[in-house]
């Protein structure tokens, strides 16, 4: 007598899918909780809590983007986790959503970006002069044009050393009110010399001045950061390019795997019914 076989009802939820989506959002979830926490931090250092007021350009303060990316990247990773560990369709739905909006956001400025390009080249250029009037006023505005002119582009100013004039403490008037770096440069315009471990911070004094003593082009970068970026994009455009698409094919996917993970949440409930 042949015996019956009984077999399990399996679950509609893709177990596969479902720990995948959990695990990619909790590194994005940390990421997220870690870039907001250095941003917080970062303004809790400067205490600028207490003084909202000394924001004058809040679009350009490093720690205000820090802790906007955080909060973007958190608020996504939470919905992709929570949604996928606990089946919430709702969830699910947020994190789809989500991934929607900043899909269309970057192809949108992607091709805005394109099209206004010298809209862009401008706005860069304010940002820069914005950068260097104020290099002495905010250490993180400080430490972000240091490292990209001295360690990303190899660059001095926005067209050339001379734009440096815009900074009180640089400029050649400020020699008569006693200013040591009048007329000359931040130390992150000058070239690091052969066999120099350690950049001397006082490199680029005076290096402007009409009788400074020997080529400047041996001492300071020349040229100007924003051809400098031009020069790098033009240079590293594939690789930005499949960064880009890169980014653009994992969001997709995520959206794929939540509405994937949603029909089977819906499926097995129906199955239940």
């Amino acid at each position: 007598m042949p015996m019956k076989r009984y077999r399990r009802d399996q679950s509609e939820v893709s177990c596969c899918l479902k720990y995948v989506i959990f695990g990619f959002n909790v590194i994005f979830w940390l990421l997220g909780l870690n870039i907001l926490g250095i941003g917080v931090w970062a303004w809790t250092e400067k205490d600028t809590f207490n003084n909202l007021s000394r924001l004058t350009n809040i679009a350009l303060d490093p720690a205000f983007v820090l802790i906007v990316t955080g909060l973007i990247t958190f608020t996504i990773g939470f919905t992709g986790c929570v949604g996928a560990l606990r089946e919430n369709t709702c969830l699910l739905a947020c994190y789809a959503i989500f991934l929607a909006i900043l899909l269309l956001l970057e192809m949108t400025a992607g091709i805005l970006g394109f099209i206004f390009k010298d809209w862009i080249k401008a706005q860069a250029t304010n940002g820069f002069q914005a950068f260097i009037v104020h290099y002495r006023d905010d250490p993180d505005q400080q430490n972000l044009i240091d490292w990209i002119q001295e360690k990303w582009l190899e660059c001095c100013g926005i067209e050339g050393p001379n734009d440096w004039d815009r900074n009180v403490y640089f400029n050649c008037s400020s020699e008569a009110v006693g200013s040591r770096e009048a007329c000359g440069v931040p130390f992150s315009c000058c070239k690091l010399k052969p066999q120099e471990i350690i950049k001397n911070k006082q490199c680029g004094y005076d290096v402007r001045k009409q009788d400074y003593g020997g080529a400047r082009s041996d001492v300071i970068y020349e040229r100007g950061c924003l051809r400098a970026g031009e020069d790098w994009i033009e240079n590293n455009l594939v690789p930005v390019a499949g960064v880009a698409v890169g980014v653009a094919i994992l969001q997709i996917l995520g959206i794929c795997f939540a509405q994937n993970l949603r029909a089977d949440i819906y499926a097995q409930k129906a199955k239940w019914n």
